[in-house]
């Protein structure tokens, strides 16, 4: 323990000395970059301040502010890498900045959701709202559900909640302490995009995000019982740092998970791993390995750990694998955005299954690609 202790806290130091050497508040536009780059529009709220420029810090906001910005992506992109730099825009090299558009509240917020996707082909008009993780910035979060669109060539529009992290690797306290205070944020939003009338909404958390997803669920559950399943047509959770009780306990309250509800885990999740030392040597949701532990409740556990190698960051393989990506994008279940079996069970991807009551496990292998 103590070896590991020492290794935790130089690991840290250095992420902190990096961190200091860049202002990753930093927005850099380039209104040119569509020539160069392919544009896509993101719509966001979020609870963080505005620096001087209109952009946002890492700053918690008393109020949500909505936007959509258009960022383009760099012709020579490679499927789950984000390149991108603070200081001088290469839309030929990075993701680029090229647009913002402020909205004055939430009603126009939703009326500008509404429009584009009445401009979307009939069913086509989904909306897949991205929730991001620990240590991410505004341009980390934009740009996460830029690539997650594009790479996975998702129908419908993107639309992404910007809760007020530190974006500072020494920040994790004050994030945790961040998605409780954004709860009531996700909620607004979450209703504003459902007024807009899309044919249906895939919430994605990813990380840390995925505790915020499931507490507003809850909280949202609450007041208004059965809103998430009417209203919700999916739930993925990416690597959640999210301890396993927690997770059963937040669940037992929803009468009724949105379905499918897909929990995306590695036992490779290196920050997983490090996340559950941190937390007593509680094991994180995103590192499960035994489904029984969910066996009551109706949702899809998909393991990764074989893609790990293939992906840049082990911590979010299912969108920085070249490799899983091109096989999820290709599969039929998936690129339908979960279409369900005539059981009703999720029919979302090829491998091995293992079901336990309610819960079902599949375990993916590269080795499919080759069937």
């Amino acid at each position: 323990m103590g070896r590991f202790v020492k290794l935790f806290f130089r690991i840290f130091i250095i992420l902190a000395l990096v961190a200091a050497c860049s202002d990753r508040t930093r927005v850099i536009v380039d209104a040119d970059a569509p020539l160069v780059g392919k544009p896509y529009k993101t719509y966001v709220a979020t609870l963080r301040t505005r620096t001087d420029d209109g952009w946002f810090t890492g700053d918690r906001a008393q109020e949500l502010d909505f936007v959509d910005v258009d960022v383009t992506i760099p012709p020579g992109h490679d499927g789950g890498k984000i390149r991108y730099n603070h200081h001088v825009a290469q839309p030929n090299t990075y993701f680029t900045f090229t647009h913002r558009t402020d909205y004055a509240d939430d009603r126009a917020f939703s009326g500008a959701i509404k429009k584009a996707l009445i401009q979307q082909k009939p069913g086509e008009r989904d909306v897949m709202l991205y929730v991001h993780g620990y240590n991410n910035s505004f341009s980390d979060g934009v740009f996460r559900t830029v690539q997650l669109m594009h790479d996975f060539k998702l129908p419908g529009i993107g639309v992404h909640y910007s809760w007020p992290s530190a974006a500072h690797p020494l920040g994790y306290t004050y994030d945790r302490d961040s998605v409780l205070y954004a709860r009531d944020g996700l909620e607004q939003m979450l209703r504003q995009i459902s007024k807009a009338g899309p044919d249906r909404i895939i919430l994605v958390g990813h990380s840390l995000g995925s505790m915020l997803v499931m507490e507003t669920l809850r909280q949202i559950e609450i007041r208004d019982p059965k809103w998430a399943k009417r209203h919700l047509g999916g739930v993925i959770l990416v690597s959640p740092d999210l301890d396993i009780d927690v997770f059963k306990k937040q669940s037992s309250r929803i009468a009724g998970l949105p379905e499918p509800f897909v929990i995306f885990v590695s036992k490779k999740d290196r920050a997983l791993q490090l996340s559950s030392r941190v937390n007593g040597d509680k094991a994180r949701l995103g590192i499960l390995d035994d489904a029984s532990q969910l066996s009551e409740l109706p949702v899809t556990v998909v393991d990764v750990s074989e893609f790990a190698k293939s992906s840049a960051d082990r911590h979010f393989t299912v969108g920085t694998s070249p490799v899983l990506i091109e096989f999820l994008r290709k599969s039929t279940e998936f690129s339908t955005t979960f279409n369900r079996d005539a059981g009703g069970r999720t029919g979302i991807l090829p491998g091995t299954a293992i079901t336990v009551q309610n819960a079902t496990k599949l375990i993916l292998s590269p080795l499919l690609l080759r069937n």
